[in-house]
Parts: structure tokens; C-alpha cells; sequence
């Protein structure tokens, strides 16, 4: 939270992603000469664009991390709804991967020695929860997340959400279900923000070239916001999300109240995760292209922010 950026959502038209990756990038990145990255981008089904991460933002992504000097790049995935090594190579990501030189990790494959437990004093998890231990050893932490709806409880999946793949499903080799409890849970979104707390994340962009207004997370009604978004600070990352998603029209759950009363946001803020009310984010377009919607983005943010 210390980067300069922390509280500021940088926006641009994302027409090329990878001109939109660089141009983003050139503003928020963090610096990783020399350092191991993991990348948590969002691969929960074997569903396209916006229900998953473009491959296109995947190697715009890791072209970055290898451009500045990292020198060991890992993705990292956990799929909620599919198996996970299929919907990888369904989905492309083995293709990035190995024209990148990146490594491929298969979370739910990790046995128990690789996952860090974390205890659920002060928590909505009944048992706390593990996390897999090389978000928490890494250099540092990218995450790529969509623009969605979460239909399952979760009312939006943004960069908060997320994170929740890099929780394991069960308990190594096949005892208690963390995610049972999460989906079952009236808690489940103050337990989704509490991911954020234990899981560092350096930086998370946002690719909203479409998104899903209403359903999610694998399919909805289709918008096509036409940007990508990025930050340091996941609270105000997500906030203008909702605020995009606000203005295109949302579910009721999305829709009402201020945003930063919804159940994800008054969580993570009361966890210290990010900024603590709209007015202290900023949202600064990088093109002519996303002014328009940055100003109306603005609005809803000072109105029910």
C-alpha cells in the first residue's frame, strides 16, 4: 500500500491490450528486477472472454513482468467450476505459457506442505482457510480479473473475488471444503474481502473491453465498456468497477445503496486492504478515448459511492 498509486484507478481504452497492458503498466507497475512473479488471473471455467481472462491480457501481462526483469514467472490457477488442468489448456493458457517461458501451476495439485494455514480468529471463516504458499512467497503478486456479476452469492466478481482461487477448494488430501462453506456461508462476501487480508497483490488489472451486467460469473448479459483499469489498492480497483457496472445498469444487488456500504467493500476496508472512501480515489483516463466514461464513472463514485 505504500506505492504512490495505491489510491488511484488508471483507465484506457483497451481497443489493443496490449497497447492498453503497456500504457497501464507505465503508470502502476511495481518493480520486480530480479524478482519471482506469480500471476493470478481468472480462470474459473472453460468459458471465454469476459467469463475468463483473454489470453491477449494473460501475455500482454507476462510480457511486462519478463520486460522488467523478473526472472521466474509462474501463473497460478485454481478453477472453481471445471477441472482445472483442462480448462488451462482449453482456455490457451499453456500456449502463453510456453511462448512466454512461463511456469504453469495446477493449485489444486499442490499437496498440504505448500499451503499456508490461516486461523480464523477475527474471521467469518469457521476454520480459517489455506492459501497457496507461493502467493505469499513470491517477489511479487499480478492479477488479471474481469468486469462480473457473481449470480452465486458474490454479487460482483472483481479483483477482491478473484483471489478466492488462490484458496484451496478442500483441505489436502481431500478433507474439509473451504469453498462449501464460502458459497453456503451469509457471510460469504465479509470471507471473500478476507482473502485480501492474507494474500499480498502488487498490482491488479482489470480488463472491462466486456463484462457482464447481470449472471456471472461464466455467462450474463454482455456490456462492452471498451477499457481496461488498473491500481495498486484492490478496494478502489473494485469500487470503480461497481461504478462502471452502475453505469451500464446492474442487478439489484449491484445497483443499490452506496458502494462502499456493499458487504465486499465495508470488509476489506475494515481490514485496512485499500482506500477508505470514494473521495479519497482517484480515476485518471490515459486517453482521450475514456474520458467521457471516466466522468461518468466519477459521478456515480461521488454520488453513491
Amino acid at each position: 500500500m505504500a506505492s504512490p498509486a495505491a489510491s488511484v484507478v488508471y483507465i484506457v481504452d483497451a481497443s489493443d491490450r496490449y497497447h492498453a497492458v503497456r500504457a497501464l503498466w507505465r503508470e502502476a507497475a511495481p518493480s520486480l528486477e530480479g524478482r519471482e512473479v506469480v500471476v493470478k488471473a481468472n480462470f474459473n471455467s472453460d468459458d471465454p472472454f469476459p467469463a475468463t481472462t483473454h489470453p491477449d491480457t494473460l501475455e500482454a501481462i507476462s510480457g511486462e513482468i519478463l520486460d522488467a526483469g523478473a526472472r521466474r514467472l509462474r501463473i497460478a490457477e485454481r478453477s472453481g467450476m471445471g477441472e482445472t488442468e483442462t480448462v488451462l489448456a482449453r482456455r490457451g493458457v499453456k500456449r502463453v505459457a510456453e511462448r512466454m517461458g512461463a511456469e504453469v501451476v495446477v493449485l489444486d495439485a499442490l499437496p498440504r506442505e505448500e499451503w499456508e494455514a490461516i486461523p480464523p480468529a477475527g474471521l467469518h471463516w469457521r476454520r480459517g482457510f489455506l492459501v497457496a504458499r507461493l502467493f505469499l512467497e513470491a517477489g511479487a503478486v499480478v492479477q488479471t480479473c474481469c468486469l462480473k456479476t457473481h449470480r452465486f452469492g458474490g454479487h460482483v466478481s472483481l479483483s477482491l473475488k478473484n483471489l478466492v482461487g488462490a484458496v484451496a477448494e478442500r483441505d489436502p488430501p481431500g478433507g474439509y471444503n473451504y469453498m462449501n462453506e464460502l458459497h453456503s456461508s451469509p457471510h460469504q462476501r465479509r470471507m471473500i474481502a478476507e482473502i485480501s487480508r492474507f494474500c499480498p497483490c502488487s498490482l491488479s488489472i482489470m480488463d472491462a473491453a466486456a463484462g457482464f451486467s447481470t449472471g456471472g460469473p461464466e455467462r450474463g448479459s454482455l456490456i462492452t465498456p471498451g477499457v481496461m483499469l488498473a491500481s495498486t489498492d484492490r478496494i478502489a480497483l473494485d469500487a470503480a468497477g461497481i461504478a462502471l457496472l452502475r453505469y451500464y445498469g446492474s442487478t439489484p444487488d449491484v445497483m443499490r445503496g452506496r458502494i462502499f456500504d456493499m458487504d465486499q467493500i465495508a470488509r476489506a476496508v475494515e481490514l485496512d486492504i485499500g482506500v477508505k472512501s470514494a473521495g479519497d480515489l482517484r480515476l485518471v483516463a490515459l486517453d482521450s478515448d475514456s474520458k467521457d466514461l471516466v466522468l461518468e464513472m466519477r459521478r456515480g463514485l461521488d454520488e453513491t459511492g
